[in-house]
């Protein structure tokens, strides 16, 4: 658990299967002191053992969770130099219909629990006088489309959020990297599959059910790029001396990319043909 000479990394939802998990893994490949947390222990019993990461159980929609968690981390190592807040849950179903508890869970996970992390973590980085803060966003919020607003939307906020923190905390030098990930292969599909389905039944929309369900694996089919490839990219950007503000990596970040500046009526058209409404 020796962390002299090493930077040491706080990363939240480290289940095995999705993008926290390798980027644990691809900090721990540079020699970082990893510090994986997740809901659940049993979520990342294949880290156990190795001396590169410390395993905690993290629930970020709950203050006094973190506060222990950073308070524990800090007593053991006297430091955060990287925080990644990776933690989110994915939601689909269309907006009319969505129950408005689960898209407040979005946000209190997705949201909220970002800033959890980042109002605890910031005053130990400014009295040290530099940290880095890794918000991981989405390239949906580049082109939102149908079925996944609620996600969208939290990302969405995220993103602006990480663009305000980079400029607020830039004179105590802490550096702000928002991360925005295309399609990486993840348990993420499944995730959302499972929460559709403990849904009340669609009515207005009861029509479209294949089309809503296909979206939930959207970005797990075809050529979506393996987490361990999006993860050493995202590591090496953010590892750098001078990071950079923004990094995007993965299948389909090219495309989002220019479907951000196109006129919104063929944004409109391309995501009606490519989601079936």
């Amino acid at each position: 658990m020796e962390s002299y000479g090493r930077q040491v990394v706080l990363i939240t939802g480290c289940s095995e299967g999705g993008i926290g998990h390798s980027l644990a893994r691809a900090f721990a490949a540079e020699d970082c002191m990893v510090v994986a947390t997740s809901r659940s222990l049993t979520s990342m019993a294949d880290l156990q053992g190795d001396p590169s990461f410390l395993l905690q159980e993290l629930d970020v929609t709950s203050e006094e969770s973190v506060h222990h968690v950073l308070s524990h981390v800090l007593e053991m190592y006297g430091r955060v130099d990287v925080l990644v807040n990776n933690a989110g849950v994915q939601g689909i179903g269309p907006l009319a219909e969505v129950p408005l508890l689960a898209m407040h869970h979005a946000f209190d996970t997705n949201v909220f629990g970002t800033m959890r992390l980042i109002q605890a973590v910031v005053p130990h980085m400014v009295s040290r006088g530099r940290g880095k803060i890794v918000n991981v966003g989405s390239v949906t919020v580049l082109s939102p489309g149908p079925w996944c607003g609620a996600y969208t939307a939290s990302k969405a906020a995220i993103h602006s959020l990480t663009d305000t923190l980079r400029l607020e905390l830039r004179p105590f030098g802490i550096d702000v990297i928002n991360v925005v990930p295309g399609a990486v292969r993840s348990n993420i599909g499944n995730s959302a599959l499972r929460g559709f389905n403990q849904m009340p039944p669609l009515k207005l929309y009861k029509d479209f059910e294949p089309a809503i369900r296909e979206r939930a694996n959207f970005s797990q089919q075809g050529k979506s790029t393996p987490s361990e490839e999006f993860a050493k990219k995202t590591v090496a950007a953010v590892l750098k001396k001078n990071p950079p503000a923004w990094f995007s990596s993965a299948y389909f970040s090219t495309i989002m990319a220019i479907m951000y500046h196109l006129p919104i009526s063929i944004r409109d058209f391309v995501m009606r043909r490519a989601m079936k409404c």
